[in-house]
Formats: C-alpha cells, structure tokens, sequence
C-alpha cells in the first residue's frame, strides 16, 4: 500500500472533530456528494458488465408490458 494512501485514510476526518450537530445545508451537501458517486459507480458498472445490463433492461420492459393499470 503506498503511503500516501495510508496517511489520507488515517487522517481525521474534519467533520468528526466538530462537536456541533450537522446543518441540514452540511447534510444535503454530503448526500448530494454520496448520490453522485453512486451514480457515477453505476454508470462504470453498466459500461463494464453490458451483458448484465442488457438482461436488467430486457427483465425491466418484460415488467412494463405485464403491469396492469
């Protein structure tokens, strides 16, 4: 493991030396980062594995056409 690497990871986090409550702006900000990153981590996973999302796509409209209203 390179040192850098180590020393990112065990330096503290900024927010756990806060003694102050979360701010709901701090909140949305953090979730907004987290929802980016996921998506982003989709979006490489369904560039690598095609095939997988091809079926999710094919299961997904075979669902579609059997919903009833």
């Amino acid at each position: 493991m390179p040192d850098g690497a180590k020393q990112e990871r065990d330096a503290p986090d900024p927010h756990d030396a806060q003694d102050a409550p979360e701010t709901d702006a701090q909140r949305r900000r953090r979730r907004a980062q987290f929802l980016r990153e996921l998506h982003e981590a989709k979006a490489l996973r369904d560039r690598v594995q095609p095939r997988r999302v091809k079926a999710a796509r094919m299961r997904q409209a075979m669902r579609m056409r059997t919903f009833r209203w």
